[in-house]
């Protein structure tokens, strides 16, 4: 099977298994602490794809530079975007805190834009951009009465931050990769973060009504572990290191849909027309930023081209 095909399947894998994740957190959050039930998650994960690294190879890179990077990557990726996002939807609906995390992309390739110089938006990044936040501002506007809730407006400010972590830990690992057993290193990733969500959790998080035991929290936790973080952050990785980075973040046209869906019929969640138009104006949003940032790498590497052929034209000398 060819090298992109896989990288493909790895994408639609993330599209649909990350969807589903919502549901699963908030089943696990309604019964444990967020930020311990989220490190749990990461640790057990991380050190099941470390081991799965260890198997395939059994070279790894464990320099400090390595070592820092992917600390930095974990805490990015997982302490604050995972962990936020788990401890949000102790306040906010399942669906709602998908429909915000689907910023990811157009947050991303700002950032892409941002870092790099001389990079400007066209006009179709500056209108995605746009439409997908006034996405964010249908939600607002539908859950209007529930910003009175100081929790439930933390919720959605600490959503924002972790869409915006998750962003920033993406492009800072796709542009400094570390090509020795890449698998081990995404074990690296989930163990940092998971660790510092650990040592988060008796800070933040409060053991009052915590159970021991409960048979949905604990299977909720077992599907996060094996799909949500053992094979869909693997098939992540995978695919970030094949794939543009622009095109991996098109999971978040998938995931909302999932998540909202799943929300509705499992969980009773609401669906109201504005739930309806604020997927579609955030997708919309992410379509045209993708498309805008598409055409605008077109368009330089046709310049690259052109100037490469006009250095490598031959000068001849004038006629006498």
């Amino acid at each position: 099977m060819a090298k992109n095909t896989k990288a493909y399947i790895a994408l639609i894998f993330i599209c649909i298994v990350w969807g589903t994740t919502y549901l699963f957190i908030r089943v696990g959050v309604e019964h444990y602490p967020a930020f311990l039930f989220a490190g749990v998650r990461q640790v057990v994960s991380a050190i099941i794809i470390m081991v799965i690294g260890l198997a395939m190879s059994k070279k790894v890179d464990l320099s400090l530079t390595s070592l820092k990077h992917q600390a930095l990557v974990g805490f990015l990726l997982i302490t604050i975007g995972n962990g936020l996002v788990t401890w949000a939807e102790k306040y906010v609906p399942s669906g709602v805190a998908a429909l915000i995390c689907s910023l990811m992309p157009i947050i991303t390739v700002m950032i892409n834009l941002a870092s790099a110089k001389g990079e400007r938006p066209n006009l179709s990044i500056m209108i995605g951009t746009l439409v997908g936040f006034g996405g964010v501002a249908l939600i607002f506007r539908d859950n209007i009465a529930d910003l009175a809730d100081t929790q439930y407006l933390l919720g959605m400010i600490g959503l924002l931050c972790a869409t915006s972590a998750w962003s920033l830990g993406s492009v800072i690992n796709k542009r400094r990769q570390f090509p020795v057993n890449p698998v081990f290193n995404s074990g690296l990733q989930l163990m940092f973060g998971g660790i510092f969500l650990l040592i988060a959790s008796p800070v933040f998080d409060t053991y009052e009504n915590a159970l021991v035991w409960d048979t949905e929290a604990f299977w909720s936790l077992v599907y996060l572990i094996i799909f949500g973080s053992v094979a869909a952050y693997t098939a992540y990785m995978y695919a970030l290191k094949e794939l543009p980075v622009g095109l991996v973040a098109t999971y978040a046209y998938v995931n909302p849909l999932v998540a909202v869906i799943l929300g509705y019929l499992v969980l009773n969640e609401q669906l109201t027309w504005y739930t309806a138009l604020s997927f579609a104006a955030i997708m919309t949003g992410v379509y045209l930023v993708n498309r805008g940032y598409i055409r605008k790498h077109m368009a330089a590497r046709r310049e690259r081209v052109k100037a490469k052929d006009i250095l490598q034209t031959p000068v001849t000398a004038g006629s006498k």
